[in-house]
C-alpha cells in the first residue's frame, strides 16, 4: 500500500514538473534548454556573405580611419619604395640605352648594362632561347639588296705601274717608231699573288659568287684588298656571307683600343682614328669580344694589360706591321718585335682544317655569349699559307660555317671574333687621290646589310677595340 502511494506521488510529481516547463531528469526548464540546442544549430551553419558593394564599403572605411597615407594604400606605397630605392638603376639603365657605343639597337645596349651588372648568365640564356626559336630560313634566294654591289662587275686582276724591271723609262713601239714614254718610279713593294676564285658551297653559283674583285685604296698603285661573297652552305641559300683579302705585303695592321675594351688606357691607338692615320688608312674591322667573355689576353704598346694565356687563339701584330694568327706559345710567342696581341678563345682552324671540337656545346671553349650551335651574325680572321689576311663576317652562321668558309678562303690558322649583327663590320676607304684622308663619304661596308657604318672608326666614343689595315 505505501509503495504504491509513492509511485503514485512520482507521478504526480512528473506531472507537476511538466505541466511548469521543467525536465524531470535535468530539473531545467524545457524551453530554455530547447533554445539552447537550437542556437548551436543555427550557429553551426555559415552566415551568408554580405554583398560586394557592402564589403567594399567596409574596407575603405577601415583605410580611412587608418591614420597615415601608408596606413590607407600600403601597396601603392610599397611599389613607391621599390621604385625610389632603384632610382640607381633606372638612372644607369637610362644611359645605357641612349649610349650608341654600346650598340646600335635598344636591345643590344640593354644586353651590355646586363652583363655588365651580373647578369651575363641571364643573357646568355635569353640569346640562346631567341636565336634557337629563330632559325635561319631554309632555301630561298638572297635578296638583291644583301649582294655587295661589285658582284655584277668583272673581277680583276693585280696590276704594277707601267715601268721597267729597273724603273727605267719604258718604251713602246708605234708605226715602226721606237719612242720613251715616262716611267712612274719602280714599286718598292712586292705584292703577294693575287686570290683565285672560290668554289661556291650552293649549286648553282649565283652572278659573282666566290670571284674575289679590288676594293679600297691602292698601294703604289695597286689593288692591296680583295672582296667576293658566298652562301654558306647548300641549305641556307638566301643568305649571303662576305669574305675579304688582305695583301699584308703592302698593308701594316695596328690594333686599337676603344673607349670601353680593354680598359686600362689610356693608349697611343685608340678610338678614333685620327686624321694623320686617315691618309693612310685602307680597311677597319672588328676585334674579338668582351675581354670577361674572350677566355684571353691582351698586350699592346709594352704593356700587359690582361695576362695572355697559353694556348690562346692571338692575332699577333709586329713593329714592323705584319701580321700572324696562332695558338699562344706554339704558333706565336713574345719577342721584342711583338707590338700587340689580342687573344680570343682558341683557335678554330688549324692546319688548315676545322677544329675537330666544333661541335662540342662547350661555352668555356667557344664563348660565353653563345652556344656555338645557334645561328646568328659572326666574323672570323684567318691567315694563309702566303701570309695573306681573310676575314669573313655575315649572318646566318654556326661555329662549323664560319670555319669552313675561312678554309674555303685559304686560311691554315683562323680565329673567331665578334658575334652578334651589332658587332660584326668591316668597312674599305677609297679616297679620290692616292694619298687622300679615308673618310665615311667613300667608305663602304663588306656587305651592304651591315648594321656598321664605315664612320663607326671615327667616333671617339667608340667603346670595342678594332684592327686598322693601312698603306705601308
Amino acid at each position: 500500500m505505501k509503495q504504491a502511494r509513492g509511485g503514485a506521488s512520482r507521478t504526480a510529481g512528473a506531472a507537476t514538473l511538466a505541466a511548469v516547463g521543467v525536465d524531470e531528469l535535468t530539473d531545467q526548464p524545457v524551453s530554455t534548454r530547447t533554445e539552447r540546442t537550437a542556437r548551436r544549430v543555427h550557429s553551426s551553419r555559415p552566415a551568408p556573405k554580405p554583398p560586394r558593394k557592402i564589403r567594399r564599403a567596409k574596407r575603405r572605411e577601415r583605410r580611412r580611419q587608418r591614420r597615415t597615407p601608408v596606413g590607407r594604400h600600403p601597396v601603392a606605397t610599397g611599389l613607391l619604395v621599390v621604385l625610389v630605392a632603384l632610382t640607381p638603376v633606372w638612372v644607369s639603365l637610362g644611359a645605357a640605352l641612349t649610349n650608341p657605343s654600346l650598340g646600335v639597337s635598344l636591345p643590344a645596349r640593354a644586353a651590355e648594362w646586363t652583363r655588365d651588372h651580373g647578369g651575363r648568365s641571364f643573357v646568355a640564356w635569353l640569346e640562346n632561347e631567341w636565336y634557337s626559336h629563330h632559325p635561319p630560313k631554309v632555301g630561298g634566294a638572297p635578296s638583291h639588296a644583301a649582294i655587295p654591289r661589285f658582284a655584277s662587275g668583272p673581277p680583276a686582276t693585280k696590276t704594277s705601274p707601267v715601268t721597267s724591271k729597273t724603273g727605267a723609262p719604258a718604251t713602246k713601239t708605234t708605226g715602226g717608231q721606237v719612242t720613251k714614254t715616262t716611267a712612274a718610279p719602280a714599286p718598292t713593294l712586292k705584292p703577294l699573288p693575287a686570290p683565285s676564285p672560290l668554289t661556291p658551297f650552293a649549286s648553282p653559283p649565283l652572278a659573282g659568287e666566290g670571284r674575289w674583285h679590288p676594293v679600297g685604296r691602292r698601294v703604289d698603285g695597286m689593288p692591296a684588298v680583295y672582296e667576293t661573297f658566298l652562301r654558306p652552305d647548300a641549305v641556307h641559300t638566301s643568305y649571303v656571307v662576305g669574305l675579304a683579302w688582305f695583301d699584308t705585303r703592302l698593308l701594316q695592321a695596328r690594333l686599337y683600343s676603344g673607349s670601353y675594351i680593354p680598359g686600362g688606357g689610356p693608349y697611343k691607338y685608340t678610338a678614333p682614328v685620327s686624321l694623320t692615320a686617315s691618309h693612310s688608312l685602307v680597311a677597319a674591322f672588328n676585334a674579338g669580344f668582351r675581354m670577361q667573355d674572350a677566355n684571353g689576353g691582351y698586350y699592346t704598346q709594352h704593356k700587359t694589360v690582361i695576362p695572355l694565356r697559353p694556348g690562346g687563339a692571338s692575332f699577333v701584330i709586329y713593329k714592323n706591321g705584319s701580321v700572324n694568327i696562332g695558338a699562344w706559345g706554339k704558333d706565336v710567342r713574345m719577342t721584342p718585335q711583338v707590338e700587340s696581341v689580342r687573344q680570343n678563345l682558341v683557335l678554330l682552324v688549324d692546319h688548315g682544317r676545322p677544329a675537330p671540337n666544333l661541335n662540342a656545346n662547350d661555352t668555356t671553349v667557344w664563348g660565353y655569349t653563345l652556344g656555338n650551335q645557334v645561328y646568328v651574325w659572326r666574323s672570323g680572321v684567318g691567315i694563309t699559307a702566303s701570309g695573306a689576311l681573310v676575314y669573313v663576317g655575315g649572318p646566318g652562321l654556326n661555329i662549323t660555317d664560319l670555319a669552313n668558309l675561312l678554309v674555303r678562303a685559304g686560311a691554315v690558322r683562323a680565329m673567331e671574333l665578334d658575334i652578334n649583327t651589332d658587332w660584326v663590320s668591316l668597312s674599305t676607304y677609297d679616297p679620290s687621290t692616292p694619298h687622300g684622308a679615308a673618310t665615311p663619304a667613300n667608305g663602304t661596308d663588306l656587305l651592304p646589310n651591315m648594321v656598321g657604318t664605315p664612320q663607326r672608326w671615327f667616333y671617339p666614343w667608340w667603346s670595342r677595340d678594332f684592327f686598322t689595315l693601312s698603306a705601308r
